[in-house]
């Protein structure tokens, strides 16, 4: 039992950790200062996500994975509104989305 959940954990990581990078490529590569914080906070959400659920399986008790999950639940409302405030003060600021034309 405890190989399966440590395998779990591992895949889990693995496939945050490429979320992260994902998102940092993004953040890198993409046009515009809309798509890079779109890319950027969704894949870094649920990469987040998918490591705190790893963490969570590792956790000794149900409350210190409840915990876990609450602190992911607090970054993705924070992130969020940080992501659409910083959106919202550069479109207002002048700066136009990326358009292919």
């Amino acid at each position: 039992m405890n190989l399966i959940r440590d395998l779990a954990s591992l895949s889990l990581l693995l496939v945050g950790t490429g979320f992260f990078v994902a998102g940092t490529v993004g953040l890198l590569r993409f046009p515009d200062l809309y798509t890079r914080l779109h890319a950027l906070t969704k894949a870094d959400n649920v990469g987040l996500g998918l490591v705190v659920c790893a963490l969570a399986l590792q956790a000794s008790s149900l409350a210190a994975a409840s915990k876990l999950l609450l602190i992911w639940m607090l970054v993705l409302l924070a992130s969020s509104s940080a992501s659409h405030l910083v959106a919202r003060a550069s479109l207002r600021g002048g700066i136009r989305p990326w358009t292919t034309t």
